[in-house]
């Protein structure tokens, strides 16, 4: 089978609050080209190139090509930039999604907003959507709608979704248990915000056309499972969790902490017996 070549490329990253990396984090330099697609909500500071804590190279394909091949798992696979109809239809949902931004007058955001509290604090009343109660789930006022600003109202739907699907994990990384914790920790759900902001620039999603081999291998676990973006998302909060601990982090050090899960998230991602989400190593965090 022939083997299309392919080309390179450095790839923009977010900018910590200051010039350090984390420790224990093998960086390395990036020439930068791409443009910062938005700003996010709480700790994510944008508009300057970094550093990456990922060794897997981003890779590009050439505008003329369709498909691409790759050495995955002993044997030459082909997976095709040519989207199936589910594919297609799913991305279609999932970008739909994406640009839902969040809407405090809407009745279906609002019944949202009530889930979480429900979820997250269960036999405990939320006395207004608007309530000082909210700073204790780590939005930064007591209104949590002024923090969906960066990546909208899937970032509510993936808080969610994580409540309810892995309540244990939810609940630990919540109440900031296990582990030695810093004395200044992160904002639980402002972190969650910019979690899902990290997932849709990694992803490349709003993308007119598959630019990464990255993209493509998640489109095929979108292609298995329709809530693959939601399970990422649980996924990449338990190991920025695991990330945070193990480098003694305090609150200035997030957006290092985020560059690094990212980094293993794509490292994961990219592994040869890597099919679904399930698959990843990392998902043994959840529970």
């Amino acid at each position: 089978m022939r083997v299309v070549r392919i080309s390179c490329v450095g790839t923009r990253h977010l900018s910590p609050p200051s010039s350090s990396s984390v420790r224990g984090c093998d960086a390395h330099s990036d020439d930068a080209s791409a443009s910062a697609s938005a700003s996010s909500a709480g700790l994510i500071t944008t508009d300057a190139d970094d550093v990456s804590c990922s060794s897997t190279p981003s890779w590009r394909i050439k505008k003329s090509l369709t498909c691409v091949c790759f050495n995955r798992k002993r044997a030459y696979e082909r997976i095709c930039s040519n989207l199936t109809p589910l594919q297609e239809e799913r991305l279609k949902r999932l970008r739909k999604r994406m640009k839902n931004y969040f809407d405090a007058s809407q009745p279906d955001h609002q019944d949202a907003l009530r889930a979480l509290w429900s979820a997250t604090y269960p036999g405990e009343k939320l006395q207004a959507l608007v309530s000082d109660q909210w700073k204790n789930m780590g939005w930064q006022g007591k209104d949590p709608s002024t923090d969906f600003r960066g990546a909208g109202f899937i970032s509510l739907e993936n808080l969610l979704f994580f409540a309810k699907t892995f309540s244990t994990s939810y609940q630990r990384l919540l109440k900031k248990q296990g582990g030695k914790r810093a004395a200044w920790e992160y904002p639980f759900a402002v972190a969650g915000v910019n979690i899902t902001f990290m997932i849709m620039q990694m992803l490349d999603l709003e993308a007119l056309k598959p630019r990464s081999f990255l993209r493509l291998v998640f489109l095929q676990m979108l292609s298995e499972n329709e809530w693959a973006f939601d399970l990422l998302y649980c996924v990449a909060f338990a190991v920025m969790d695991k990330q945070w601990l193990d480098k003694n982090a305090t609150y200035m050090e997030f957006n290092d902490v985020l560059r690094c899960t990212r980094g293993q998230l794509e490292r994961e991602l990219m592994m040869d017996d890597v099919f679904r989400i399930e698959d990843m190593p990392s998902f043994s965090l959840l529970s």
